[in-house]
């Protein structure tokens, strides 16, 4: 049984127990409680007698792996989203930047002076695709996965 050290760290702040409240109420060495909510390994009695502490069954305070890779892969997924999200806003901020560039030379060319029009076009098509990317993943994310959001 792996003890999810997490909760028991929050449902004791909860509480606002102490960690030595904690192995009082629970009859364990304050030792093991720290080395517990240090991410060390717990017994099968001390999880019992922590779960009795906090009133609750002893598989309240454990996790299964699968349920923790599940949490890993939402928060390495949410990481992901916010970094696309980001090179996004990037490239939105690099392509107004570009236009006025573009624009400023061509107003020093005088009137007609549209000679920057075709490299702003492949500019907007470049920053335009990368949205498209960013438009997709988001619709994806949102509505491709069993249950959606």
């Amino acid at each position: 049984m792996d003890i999810d050290t997490e909760k028991l760290k929050r449902w004791r702040e909860e509480r606002f127990w102490s960690q030595e409240h904690l192995a009082e109420m629970a009859g364990v060495a304050l030792r093991t409680v720290q080395r517990i909510e240090n991410g060390g390994n717990a017994s099968r009695e001390s999880i019992t007698a922590l779960a009795a502490a906090f009133n609750v069954d002893a598989a309240a305070l454990t996790y299964h792996p699968e349920d923790h890779k599940d949490e890993l892969a939402r928060e390495k997924l949410a990481h992901s989203l916010s970094a696309l999200r980001l090179s996004f806003l990037i490239v939105a901020a690099s392509w107004v930047f570009i236009l006025i560039v573009f624009a400023g030379i061509s107003a020093s060319d005088g009137p007609g002076g549209d000679n920057m029009m075709v490299p702003a076009i492949w500019v907007t098509v470049g920053a335009a695709g990368h949205g498209l990317a960013v438009v997709i993943v988001e619709i994806v994310n949102r509505f491709g996965k069993p249950g959606g959001r």
